[in-house]
């Protein structure tokens, strides 16, 4: 016969006399610059048939990602979205008659000097049907600014826990559990206000470069800490 092990004993969810417990939380919030800035690149075309369609997209695509491509390490990704190619149909008439197609491709840049980004969406809302969405300002998943919010979540859940003994005349004893409730950026109030659709007509001399003022980002950390207390004099 196997002996069976005696389950662990489970701390219990609450205080008792000799080890009273003390739950608080920790926030922490910084307004940091963004370390990202993303735009968003859709190419048109449209032509009488297919092909014309096709080829005019083809060739503006390809002036799009060379001028992106250009500025070497300021672009730090460069990837295509969606790519469609769809006909449109003759109001009048009868069957399937197809009037002319509609080309689109989307891509997205990401670009980590913020000094080129100006001259560089200027010069892709300046090529033919090319249509140039944001800046959208953003941190890294991995940015140390996410680490510095979380630490500084867990001083403040340490101080208010030891502010709160003091009032008791006691001291912590020990940390029983510490419960991270994410680490987050919240949206801007107004989106919209930070996103430029930008178009030109096309002309003879050069368009000047955007000044783009980067939007700087509000991050939120909280966590829940509880702990012992040494049993106060009461």
């Amino acid at each position: 016969m196997t002996d069976t092990p005696a389950p662990h004993p489970t701390a219990a969810p609450y205080g008792t006399p000799d080890a009273p417990r003390l739950a608080v939380r920790g926030e922490a919030h910084l307004v940091v610059d963004p370390e990202i800035a993303r735009i968003g690149i859709t190419v048109t075309a449209r032509g009488k048939d297919r092909r014309t369609a096709l080829d005019d997209l083809t060739r503006r695509n390809t002036t799009a990602l060379d001028l992106v491509r250009s500025y070497g390490d300021a672009v730090e990704r460069l990837q295509t979205g969606t790519f469609s190619l769809t006909p449109e149909l003759k109001e009048k008439g009868r069957g399937e008659r197809v009037h002319a197609y509609h080309g689109r491709i989307h891509l997205t840049a990401d670009l980590t000097d913020f000094t080129a980004l100006g001259e560089l969406t200027t010069q892709l809302a300046d090529l033919d049907l090319t249509h140039v969405d944001g800046p959208t300002w953003t941190l890294r998943p991995d940015s140390p600014a996410h680490r510095q919010a979380r630490r500084q979540a867990v001083h403040e859940a340490v101080r208010r826990a030891r502010e709160y003994a003091e009032a008791l005349g006691t001291t912590l004893a020990a940390l029983v559990e510490l419960a991270d409730l994410g680490t987050e950026t919240p949206e801007p109030l107004h989106p919209a206000a930070h996103t430029r659709t930008l178009t030109h007509p096309k002309t003879d001399a050069a368009p000047a470069p955007l000044d783009l003022e980067p939007e700087r980002q509000h991050i939120h950390a909280q966590v829940d800490a509880r702990f012992t207390l040494h049993p106060p004099t009461l």
